[in-house]
């Protein structure tokens, strides 16, 4: 029997908030959808930033979140398309490009960037 967590998902650009249960062995965001809620999305594998939140309680892991550096997913930012509940959650989803300029924007138009992206650098 697979272990299931509460997952509460605030949506701070629709101000609403969701309550899911999630297995421990599906991404949140695939279980949230099949419970009807409708959340932000775009590439579903883990290389953007459209379903990033910022984990207020709980923990995840996310092993293909490739879209997100180390630095951010250790100041508490996820991808949901990508992720796996380890306990009950509490997360709030953020402004795509406010996670994208926190990811890219100290590289982007300074000249930093001289092949591919800077995802572990610093």
């Amino acid at each position: 029997m697979t272990t299931t967590y509460s997952v509460t998902i605030h949506d701070r650009q629709r101000q609403q908030t969701y309550q899911v249960r999630v297995p421990a062995d599906r991404y949140i965001l695939h279980s949230a959808e099949a419970n009807g809620t409708v959340l932000p999305f775009a590439c579903r594998n883990g290389a953007c930033t459209t379903c990033a939140v910022r984990v207020k309680s709980g923990s995840l892991r996310q092993p293909e979140a490739m879209g997100l550096s180390p630095k951010l997913q250790a100041q508490g930012y996820a991808l949901l398309c990508v992720s796996y509940a380890e306990s009950d959650l509490v997360v709030e989803t953020q402004d795509e490009d406010e996670v994208y300029e926190l990811q890219f924007g100290r590289y982007f138009g300074k000249g930093k960037v001289q092949i591919g992206l800077p995802l572990d650098e610093d």
